[in-house]
């Protein structure tokens, strides 16, 4: 006997509800990707090259999120606190991960404890620019002119606390000058100072101060790499300038450890499809930074001898914030 279309309509709704209630209530929730540096610096612009391409592959907005302040200490202290339901990645660099937890007390995390490692995404190399006030053009010139002109010794960093403050005053313990250390909230506003006068001498990441000596609104007077920089051949290096000094940093991606292991694990092998991206890779060349294609486990092995690098180098020093 052929059923009624009214009892076959409303036996089809019923299983179809009965089906839907079975299956499991998925939502889709926004990536975050938290940057401890204000928007403009050399961190922020590779967490958002990333995360524009991050989102295609995820199929879900990403959104990167600037929580300035203690030197990018409270980006990983948010990160490390984040809820299991809420996706959340750290961008960070040396500062944060090696130099901070060694020379503060009580950071709030352990780069070790706290986080995974899920990819190294790009290099760089330190710089030193004097702005246009400034009557130096090369490294030594600019020692005897902080040697002479001890009310102007002093120097800018997108951080108190961060690898430029670290590499600056490695360089005025190697050339034996004193200067005072002037700490911002980024690159952006040490930037800003720089060509406006505010302060006379700034360290920052190379990439970063490219574009303005390239406009010749400040001079770069040498960079820190071993070798001249792809980026820039006129630029001498720290020690063609007279000083034995050679330092590299980078960006790296973490996961709080309440991240389950396969999910970083996922995003690890998304960000290394991004990162072998040639469009990817134009655009960080465009904003003067060298890309890095990196596994999960070659960001360990990298992260792992940097640390045994550089812990020492650190602890030596005496830095004290």
């Amino acid at each position: 006997m052929r059923k009624p279309l009214a009892f076959v309509l409303t036996a089809t709704l019923a299983l179809c509800a009965t089906l839907a209630q079975a299956q499991p209530q998925t939502q889709d929730v926004p990536l975050r990707i938290v940057v401890g540096y204000a928007p403009g610096g050399s961190t922020d612009r590779v967490a958002r090259i990333v995360a524009d391409k991050l989102g295609s592959k995820l199929g879900t907005p990403v959104i990167v999120e600037n929580k300035t302040g203690a030197g990018g200490r409270l980006s990983a202290q948010a990160v490390k606190a984040a809820p299991a339901n809420q996706p959340t990645l750290l961008l960070a660099n040396p500062a944060v991960m090696l130099v901070a937890p060694l020379v503060f007390p009580d950071a709030g995390y352990d780069p070790e404890r706290d986080f995974r490692p899920v990819s190294h995404v790009n290099s760089y190399e330190f710089g030193v620019a004097v702005g246009s006030a400034v009557p130096v053009k090369e490294l030594p010139h600019l020692l005897a002119w902080l040697r002479a002109n001890p009310d102007k010794a002093n120097f800018g960093v997108p951080a108190t606390g961060s690898l430029p403050h670290f590499f600056g005053l490695m360089v005025g313990d190697a050339a034996k000058v004193r200067a005072e250390v002037v700490g911002y909230r980024g690159s952006a506003p040490l930037l800003n100072d720089l060509l406006g006068g505010q302060v006379p001498v700034a360290f920052d990441t190379f990439d970063t101060l490219l574009p303005q000596h390239e406009a010749g609104k400040i001079r770069i007077l040498a960079a820190s790499g071993a070798k001249r920089s792809a980026l820039d051949g006129k630029i001498p290096t720290f020690k063609e300038s007279g000083l034995d000094l050679a330092a590299t940093g980078w960006n790296t991606f973490f996961a709080p450890m309440g991240m389950p292991k396969a999910q970083a694990e996922r995003l690890a092998g998304l960000i290394h499809e991004v990162m072998k991206d040639p469009d990817t890779q134009r655009k960080f060349e465009a904003a003067k930074m060298e890309p890095v294609v990196a596994t999960m486990a070659q960001t360990e092995a990298m992260l792992k001898a940097y640390r045994a690098q550089w812990a020492p180098v650190v602890q030596r020093s005496g830095f004290k914030p």
